[in-house]
Formats: structure tokens, sequence, C-alpha cells
């Protein structure tokens, strides 16, 4: 983040312009709606800026507006030139108003133009009238306090009243109606709030490959427990202030045991906060997910799974590589590259037509090639490692079962990878992926 954001009180508190015509009017005009008493001068004197919490320059003689924005800095006053960033300590954004709501968005001077086209694309989905909402959580911020105590309960409650009938009518502008509903439903609220957890698949780590559902829990959460396939680009779309315990896991390499983790998320969930287990991938798909909800089970915590976008979906399609083709692939089979003692097994896995995914194989891959050449699988069958699939950082080493055994464990860099073995791996369509 280049510039913090922050929204300043300017009700009936000076701001010089300096400059004057039309750009200087336009800029004034947000201050005046922010109850700004704007001063205009066209020639900078010190004294202008006594009791002034901002200062613009706009159309104005370039050795004025130097002395400007000297003068800001020395005396800490944030300052915006127009069209002029290395003078600016402020940036002017461009603002969406539904007061009491207020959206900045701001390109760092980069692109105003693009700024422009964000807000414009805000501006059609909030409804004109959001800060009615906003006017009804005011009125009964009191009332809600002292009835709910507890900051999880609180904060539960408001999710729910203000994304609920009580919203609708506030939306309407039927302000009785809405008062009726928030207080009914402020009446009937649970003052201790009972816990449960989330397994969520966080699909291969990219942020936008995230379901809708996975989202809305991320920005509900009071706790996120998350393994190393957690990214930060996933991570960042969570809560501000929910809570992150990290408890990451690699084959051989724990930060946590699974029993431990167990453990854990009984624990937070008994504590009545809202729990996001966030795993890589899909949370039942090699996840250990199905572990974790037995173990909620047993303890009487409620559980809920949500989907996510497998390892295989996502490193097949990142790197182009049909699962199932109709002239190569008629079938696909997930397996784990190694069993719990560390062995391979893949008894009935080679049949003809059959494309294998192979996860956490990486690791294992000789004796992989070894097992499945003696149950018949050909040397040269097409095969593909997927390091970091679905992510920016995407990476594909191609060839066949013998070279991908001999050149894949020095090509990986400790990412997670996916092997796919089979004749639809020969089909893949990268030529497609370059032409769009």
């Amino acid at each position: 983040m280049q510039h913090f954001p922050v929204f300043l009180d300017l009700q009936a508190r000076p701001v010089l312009v300096l400059g004057s015509g039309e750009v200087a009017e336009r800029k004034a005009e947000p201050l005046r709606a922010a109850g700004a008493e704007i001063r205009f001068a066209t020639r900078f004197e010190d004294h202008l800026l006594d009791g002034c919490p901002l200062a613009i320059g706009a159309d104005a003689p370039e050795a004025e507006l130097q002395a400007l924005a000297a003068a800001c800095r020395a005396r800490g006053i944030p300052v915006n030139v127009v069209d002029r960033p290395a003078l600016c300590t402020a940036l002017m954004p461009a603002i969406i108003d539904r007061d009491p709501v207020t959206i900045a968005v701001s390109t760092g001077g980069a692109a105003p133009v693009l700024a422009r086209m964000v807000r414009q694309r805000i501006e059609a989905v909030l409804p004109p009238t959001l800060g009615r909402i906003a006017a009804l959580a005011e009125r009964f911020k009191s009332a809600v306090r002292a009835r709910l105590p507890d900051l999880g309960a609180r904060r539960r409650f408001l999710e729910a009243a203000l994304a609920g009938p009580p919203a609708e009518l506030a939306l309407a502008g039927r302000d009785p109606e809405a008062d009726a509903a928030f207080a009914t439903a402020l009446d009937a609220a649970d003052t201790r709030p009972r816990g449960m957890v989330h397994l969520v698949g966080a699909g291969p780590g990219a942020a936008d490959l995230l379901t809708l559902r996975a989202l809305r829990l991320l920005g509900e959460a009071d706790v996120i427990v998350h393994d190393r396939l957690g990214t930060e680009a996933v991570l960042e779309m969570a809560r501000r202030d929910a809570e992150r315990i990290f408890v990451g896991k690699a084959r051989a390499n724990h930060c946590m045991k699974q029993e431990d983790i167990n453990t854990l998320l009984v624990r937070l969930a008994r504590e009545g906060k809202r729990v996001v287990r966030l795993k890589g991938g899909d949370p039942l798909i090699f996840g250990r997910g199905g572990e974790e909800a037995e173990a909620l089970a047993e303890a009487g915590i409620p559980c809920e799974v949500v989907p996510g976008v497998t390892a295989a979906l996502a490193c097949a399609a990142g790197a182009g590589i049909p699962l199932t083709h109709r002239d190569a692939a008629r079938a696909v089979t997930f397996v784990t590259g190694h069993r719990r003692d560390g062995g391979v097994d893949v008894r009935g896995l080679v049949q003809p037509g059959h494309t294998l995914a192979i996860y956490m194989g990486i690791s294992t891959l000789t004796p992989l090639r070894d097992a499945l050449v003696a149950e018949g699988m050909s040397p040269s069958m097409p095969a593909a490692v997927i390091e970091r699939g679905g992510t920016p950082q995407q990476r594909v080493l191609h060839g066949t079962l013998q070279s991908i055994a001999a050149e894949a464990p020095g090509w990986v860099t400790g990412g997670p990878a996916l092997l796919l073995v089979g004749e639809a791996v020969a089909r893949g369509c990268r030529g497609w992926l370059a032409a769009a």
C-alpha cells in the first residue's frame, strides 16, 4: 500500500485553495460538501495556512505552488497540488458519497481516470439510500451495546440486522418500521452465540478463485486457522481484525499435529467463535478435512464444509491440460502420492483411457514411476508436473513418466506440486492459452 487512506473532519474549518478558475473551483466543491470553509488565494502567503488542516494547489504560478508545498511540509499540513505528485503529501480521491457512508478510491496519482471508472462501478452497485442503514445503526448504537456487551455477539447481530429486514425497510425510507424491526431483532438476539467451524477450501491460492461463500465467511470469521497453502492474497480477503492462527503442514514437517489442530478447532468453537479452517484446494480431497469434521462432530460442534477448487482442476486449467478428452481419456482419478507409512500404492490405477492426478507425489517420484511401470504403464507415457498451479507463480514441466521422474526433483522449488500422467496430458492446449 503506497498511501494510507484517512478521512478528515473539515466541518467549519478553513481549507486553503491556492489558484483560481475552473480547476480551483472543482477542487473546492467536495471540500464544501464536507463542511469546509474555503479560503481562496491567488498568491501564497504563509499566514494563509493558519488553522488549515489541508491545503490545495490548483492553477497558480509554479513559484507559488512550490512555496505552498514547502510551507505545508514544514508545518505538517497535508497538501495536494493538482497534477504535481512530487509536491503532494495528500491525494484527492474519487468519492462515492452515501452520507454518512463515504467511499474513497485512489490510484496513488498513477491513473485518475481509472479511479473514476472504479468509482462509477461502485456507484452502480450501491443503492443511493445506503446511508439510511448507517443512520439506523447509529440510532440503536447505545441500545445494542447495552443489550450485547460481548463483542462477538454484537458483531453477529449487526451483520444479520444490517443485511436483513430492518435494513431493507431503512433503504425504502420506512424509518418507523425499520426501527421497530431492528428493536424486535435486538430483543431476540443471542447474547452468547454458539461457535461454529467452517471447513473452507481456499482453492489453489489465487484470491479470485475463491467461491462467493468462502469470501463471505472470511469476512465474518472471528478466527482463521490456515495452513501453508492459505496464501496472503486469500488471507487479505478476511476481516482485518480476525485472529489468524498458522498450523501449516508439509510432509514430515508439521507445524502442528493433526490431533492438536482438531483440539484447537473444538476449543475455539466452544469459546463461541466463528472459525474458518482455511485449507488449500478442497477440504475433503487429501486435505484431511474429513478427520477434522469427525472430531468436531464427536465434540458436538456444528460444522459446515465449503468446497474449493481442488489442485487437479486448477493445475490442469492453468496449464491448458485436459483431464479428460474424447480421443484420449474417459476417466480421471485423484490419488495420493504416498500412503500414511510413506510407501506407494498404484494397484488397479493403470487403465487405458485414464488420467492420473497424483497429489503429494514429488518426494516419491521414483517409486511411483517404478510401481506404475510394473502395473503396465509405458515409461514414455505423457506426464507433467505443475507447481503452484492456478496462481500467478505457476510453473509447468512437461515430459514423460520417465523424464519427469528424473528431472522434477531438481526442478521444483518447494511449492505445492501436482503430477499428471496419461495420454490426455499430450493433448494440452497451450496454444489456445497463448492465443488468449
